[in-house]
């Protein structure tokens, strides 16, 4: 909205003409979404302290966890808002990637919604049904996937590029479907799961923001993309924007979200982060790198599905709790050296990953 004014405005002086630039509009972006998260942030955890009966703690969490029971969740509330905002007010809607990217992420936050409310009203806090939950995201992504394999854009199409490798571009035809649903049902998931200790899980988030802002830009650019050996996306860039509204969203929620916390994300928060994230890992073309980015996320996910197959072929837990930052809690870590832990490794997978995009 604020993009076509401003840049209308070049006609008057000719210094308007920086609004056409993606990057000057992703700092906006950033700084917009951080300035509605410390606006709107004490308001709606007050509203959601008022209106929630209190944060139901499952039995099965560690005993530490009992003193988070009157913290107010669904504060993905916040970052929705201010993620939406900031796009709709930097990036240029007349792309249809933005569009894309906006419904799914809007998708997956309502049934995050939806589980959240019933968690906080239902019997003993039970959400929706993992049948229903996982039928909700599977309708989502299956939309997705098939939107972008029926209209690709340009060279964008049903193939998966391989890290470290020139052209080495691997065909999936009619796979490219349930491939791209897993890698965003996937992701959404594994930000869910991650999802656990305070502000554990949004660090990583806008750490893989903050990467695939420069990625998803790199790949619109094609002078960048032919440089950098990536496969060129025509229209992709603009994501930028949306992806700089996620780091700038994600810091303003931290500053409430960090230990000990005033708010908690909900499903809200992060199914629809960890969605839009697998989303734009697929219109970059780099679904295979989101592993090593989000490797956090994959590693928590992965200790949860070892844990269910070990106990029921076994009967024996690998882990004293799953995931895998209740283990930690179990031997006695601190909390705060979890989440502090956890981020430098976040920190150091995405500084592998950006470095991959030389290695060719």
């Amino acid at each position: 909205m604020l993009y076509k004014f401003f840049f209308a405005l070049k006609a008057v002086d000719p210094g308007f003409n920086v609004f056409r630039y993606i990057t000057f509009r992703t700092a906006l972006s950033v700084l917009t979404a951080l300035l509605v998260s410390f606006i709107l942030g004490p308001w709606i955890i007050g509203r959601l302290k008022t209106a929630q009966p209190g944060n139901y703690v499952r039995e099965y969490l560690p005993e530490s966890h009992i003193l988070k029971a009157g913290v107010p969740t669904m504060g993905g509330l916040l970052i929705f808002l201010a993620i939406v905002l900031s796009t709709l007010m930097w990036a240029d809607l007349g792309n249809r990637l933005v569009w894309l990217v906006l419904i799914t992420f809007t998708g997956f936050g309502l049934v995050g919604l939806v589980d959240d409310i019933k968690k906080l009203y239902g019997a003993k806090g039970k959400g929706l049904l993992i049948r229903t939950k996982f039928g909700f995201q599977l309708l989502i992504a299956l939309g997705v996937a098939t939107y972008l394999y029926l209209y690709p854009s340009d060279k964008f199409g049903p193939f998966l590029q391989v890290p470290f490798f020139k052209e080495v571009l691997l065909p999936l035809s009619v796979f490219y479907i349930p491939f791209v649903v897993l890698v965003i049902i996937g992701t959404s998931n594994g930000v869910n799961l991650t999802d656990g200790l305070d502000g554990l899980a949004i660090g990583p988030v806008m750490f893989a923001s903050g990467a695939f802002a420069l990625l998803i830009y790199l790949s619109g650019h094609i002078r960048f993309a032919e440089y950098l050996q990536i496969v060129f996306v025509p229209e992709a860039g603009e994501l930028a924007v949306f992806c700089g509204a996620m780091v700038g969203a994600s810091l303003g929620f931290l500053w409430f979200n960090t230990y000990p916390a005033q708010v908690f994300m909900g499903d809200i928060g992060s199914l629809s982060l960890g969605g839009a994230l697998g989303l734009v890992a697929v219109i970059a073309k780099q679904e295979l790198l989101l592993v090593l980015i989000g490797g956090l996320f994959v590693v928590e996910a992965l200790s949860v599905i070892i844990q269910v197959i070990s106990f029921r072929l076994f009967g024996k837990r690998v882990f004293l709790m799953a995931p895998l930052h209740h283990h930690f809690e179990k031997k006695g870590w601190p909390e705060p050296k979890i989440i502090v832990r956890f981020w430098i490794i976040s920190i150091i997978l995405v500084l592998i990953s950006l470095a991959t995009l030389k290695i060719r």
